[in-house]
């Protein structure tokens, strides 16, 4: 009966009334925060508010001196220079993630204008997608993507590609209740937006379109931003409260002091008191402009920058600058099955067919080809797709392998019937007249072995049914799809008319014949495994790193793929493995008692992800997702780092931080040492520069308290915390990932990013950095020296005030310690020599850059910076007299590395 006399579909005054109702067939974009309004919450960051700050103040300080005391334009440089370095940490941050979104900004985009055939006023007709409304009847033939969501209203061998929202490449969709899967994901009888069909063809009644949709639903959940901070957000925020606090104390301190001095030294009066007042608020502000580690917030940005570029080789493409730390801090990775642990196309795994003599193999080859629905796509020769059934696609693809083109025999045999699947008949047949046996006509029959042998009476290769029922359920226990083949070659003299029904009738009057099929052999088919991912699984594993399963696929293919993978074993229980609905069951209570234990959940529908991140979240873990369908987007955006796959879904890539561009599960263990290095490389640097501002801050405050002259001006304070800083961070950001880093536990995210090796290393070195200074500037104070040299033959004499070279000196030394002891930051945590520069070429090259810019400033930079220049002489003594902090540090690594080894 012609379905348009059946179905009359919806009139113009219904569509009109449903579009009101239920809105229009569009998934709601996300609301887009302006450009100004990005680059403004760059200056969240806890670091550059303290620099704002001290910027602030150093403002007022410079005004009053300018207009106040007279003084040149130079005392601008200071908060110029601070500003300088806020907006280079910011806008740097802000263009490589502006640039990494331009990447992305094509990823979420639909074509909605997409053809619809719809039967609308008992016609049918074809609209744009984005006008399908709620009850309109809609036609899918195969290849045609599904508009909306809806109940099937006939439904004829109809397979869809659900993958993209549950993992199921493959969903029989029926409208006869006795074919419904009770474990399926979505009812048998509803297809879904975005879905695809595979095969067949069939009717149905639109219930949901847009937002409403399942896909739609996904969408809006993968847009909604949870504001989880990553664990380096947490710890840059302690540390910045840390280096406040403390500024601010020591501040105070000196503050008070200073006022004790004066009140206890010299009789009162208020002209000189407010001057002594002013005096000493200035120390105090140049205090906490030394104390802020103004080039950290850059060094941050620069490394995160430059492992943005540099994991992109490593086949991971970088949205989000954090993200690259952030995987080093995972403790858990909650990875999808289909396209990201297995290939997401069905492949033979194993063929047992008879192919003993060249009319057997003739037989097995010809039935494959012509027996089918699929077909595949020669576009790229060397790796030809699946167009249709990805069951039958995987058999064409094996002949392919085995060197014979299917195309060849279709187009020599001619098709005289076909039978096609169905549930009740659990199998499908052709009848062909042969081209690989000239004359003979051939029933070709494909589907499940214990109905196929029912109408077998022979076997190809005389094998005993025992023998191939064992060796089914052995792939049947490795959840993969088996299938049976069967042959008969008709008589000449059958008496069955060779016309349409011709299968059925041979069928039907095989009992009567007391003859039957000839059975072919078997065949294994599964999606296999991507080879690396064993591998990549226990790397993760060694690393600390718990993997768990998210599929839309049933318990049974999960726990095998599981098994497949190292994350299932034998040892373990049924516990640690539930389904979609028992999850969703679960109380949160009973959840977070569960989620720490559970391995694989099946049957997993997309909000299941979402709840198992929040839920593992909620137990401080640091959760990193993977996927590449719809269905992963919400988890993708919940996670702390989410990771989609190159060739995944554009709702994907768009809620996700990082994605895999060669799809490969051991691109996620080199992210995770790319950031646990990467932690390393912030770690060194913080280092280096908490011992310089420590040695720095210690000298601002002994001159304040002991009325000593301040040797080094706020101005070349900015050069060593900025400028000099910004370039030990691209040294220090430029080290080569440590494989070694993959042997360790993941970090605990509440640990201070300081710990304490770094602690004693900062105060130790510091103080006595400081210890030494302070001695280099009693003996300036107390001697006048024209040379480095004259400081072998010091006679004291009275206290007076540094001349310009004196203080160049002092500047010069000050610096060259730090040069030397940024050797020592770059060893730091390696266990290795500062002189192995293995990968490191970058290293040698800024830290020359380094000593250069010094030489440029003392030669060049005069009354800007306070400095004269200095002597070859004066260079070579410096050079060499500070270097033994760099040998010091050789020998106690030396010492450490044979401790290490007498112990091991």
């Amino acid at each position: 009966m012609n379905q348009k006399k059946i179905y009359t579909g919806l009139n113009d005054r219904e569509v009109a009334d449903s579009r009101r109702k239920y809105g229009e067939n569009l998934l709601t974009p996300p609301r887009q925060i302006p450009l100004w309004l990005r680059f403004l919450r760059k200056f969240k960051d806890p670091l550059v508010i303290i620099l704002i700050v001290a910027g602030f103040f150093s403002i007022c300080i410079s005004f009053y001196e300018h207009y106040g005391l007279d003084e040149g334009a130079e005392v601008f440089f200071e908060p110029v220079g601070i500003f300088v370095a806020i907006f280079l940490a910011t806008g740097m941050a802000f263009f490589f993630e502006e640039k990494a979104n331009r990447a992305f900004a094509v990823l979420n985009q639909v074509d909605d204008d997409e053809p619809v055939e719809v039967i609308r006023n008992g016609n049918t007709t074809k609209i744009a997608k984005r006008n399908v409304v709620v009850g309109d009847v809609v036609l899918l033939n195969t290849g045609a993507e599904v508009p909306a969501d809806g109940v099937l209203l006939e439904a004829t061998a109809l397979h869809v590609d659900e993958s993209s929202l549950t993992g199921e490449p493959v969903c029989r969709k029926s409208t006869h209740r006795e074919d419904f899967d009770k474990e399926a994901t979505f009812p048998t009888d509803h297809v879904l937006r975005g879905t695809k069909v595979m095969e067949g063809h069939g009717v149905f009644r639109v219930e949901k379109v847009g937002d409403s949709t399942e896909n739609g639903k996904v969408f809006v959940a993968s847009q909604i931003d949870n504001s989880v901070k990553t664990p380096l957000t947490e710890q840059l925020e302690r540390l910045g409260r840390l280096v406040t606090r403390a500024s601010y104390a020591i501040a105070a301190v000196i503050l008070i002091a200073r006022l004790a001095m004066f009140f206890l030294s010299c009789d009162f009066s208020w002209i000189h008191f407010l001057q002594y007042l002013l005096d000493s608020v200035m120390i105090c502000v140049t205090l906490i402009v030394v104390a802020v580690p103004e080039g950290l917030p850059m060094a941050v940005t620069l490394s995160l920058a430059y492992s943005m570029r540099r994991m992109l080789k490593t086949s991971n493409l970088v949205r989000k600058m954090h993200a690259c730390e952030t995987m080093g801090a995972t403790t858990v990775i909650c990875t999808d099955k289909t396209g990201t642990l297995t290939q997401n196309q069905m492949r033979v795994h194993e063929m047992e067919i008879d192919c003993t003599t060249a009319e057997h193999q003739a037989l097995a080859w010809e039935g494959i080809a012509v027996n089918s629905t699929a077909s595949l796509d020669f576009s790229d020769p060397r790796h030809p797709t699946v167009l249709g059934n990805p069951t039958e696609g995987a058999l064409l693809l094996w002949l392919h392998d085995q060197g014979c083109d299917y195309r060849q025999l279709r187009a020599g045999a001619e098709v005289i019937d076909e039978l096609p699947f169905s549930t009740e008949r659990k199998c499908m047949g052709t009848l062909v007249r042969s081209a690989r046996l000239p004359g003979k006509t051939i029933l070709y029959i494909k589907g499940a072995t214990d109905i196929i042998r029912h109408d077998c009476t022979s076997v190809m290769g005389n094998r005993s049914w025992d023998e191939i029922g064992a060796r089914l359920l052995a792939w049947q226990n490795q959840a993969m799809r088996t299938l049976g083949f069967a042959c008969m070659i008709l008589p000449e003299d059958s008496g069955i008319s060779m016309q349409e029904g011709a299968i059925s009738k041979i069928l039907d009057s095989m009992k009567e014949r007391q003859c039957g099929l000839v059975f072919q052999g078997i065949v294994a088919i599964a999606d296999p495994v991507r080879k690396e991912v064993p591998a990549a699984v226990r790397e993760c594993l060694d690393a600390g790193i718990d993997v768990k399963i998210v599929t839309g696929d049933t318990p049974g293919t999960a726990k095998e793929i599981g098994r497949q993978v190292g994350l299932w074993t034998e040892k373990d229980n049924d516990s640690s493995v539930i389904t979609g609905p028992e999850f969703e069951a679960l109380s949160d209570d009973k959840l977070a008692r569960r989620v720490g234990s559970l391995k694989i959940i099946a049957r997993a529908r997309p909000m299941d992800k979402r709840r198992l991140v929040e839920a593992l979240q909620a137990q401080n873990e640091v959760v990193a997702v993977t996927g590449d369908g719809t269905n992963d987007a919400p988890a993708l955006k919940a996670a702390h780092v989410g990771l989609s796959m190159g060739d995944g879904t554009s709702v994907a890539k768009e809620a996700s931080d990082i994605t895999i561009i060669d799809n490969s599960f051991r691109s996620i263990g080199r992210a995770v040492m790319w950031g646990r290095s990467l932690y390393q490389n912030i770690q060194r640097f913080i280092l280096f520069q908490m011992t310089v501002n420590v040695a720095a801050c210690l000298i601002v405050l002994a001159g304040a308290l002991i009325g000593t002259q301040s040797p080094l001006t706020v101005t070349q304070m900015l050069w060593v915390n900025l400028i000099m800083d910004t370039f030990a961070a691209i040294a220090l950001a430029s080290l080569p990932p440590s494989e070694s880093v993959m042997h360790d536990k993941p970090r605990d995210r509440h640990a201070f990013i300081i710990t304490p090796s770094m602690n004693r290393q900062i105060i130790g070195v510091g103080g006595f950095f400081f210890a030494l200074l302070l001695g280099l500037l009693y003996l300036l104070e107390y001697a006048s020296v024209s040379s480095m040299s004259d400081l072998l033959a010091w006679h004291g004499g009275g206290k007076r005030e540094l001349t310009n070279h004196e203080l160049s000196l002092f500047f010069t030394v000050f610096v060259m310690l730090q040069f030397w002891n940024m050797f020592n930051a770059r060893a730091f945590a390696t266990g290795r020599s500062a002189f192995h520069f293995k990968d490191c070429g970058g290293f040698g090259m800024i830290a020359l850059m380094v000593f250069v810019g010094q030489v440029f400033i003392v030669q060049f930079g005069g009354r800007m910076f306070n400095v004269t220049p200095l002597s070859l002489a004066d260079w070579f003594a410096i050079i060499a007299s500070t270097s033994f902090v760099l040998w010091v540090g050789e020998l106690v690594r030396l010492l450490g590395r044979k401790r290490r080894s007498l112990w091991q």
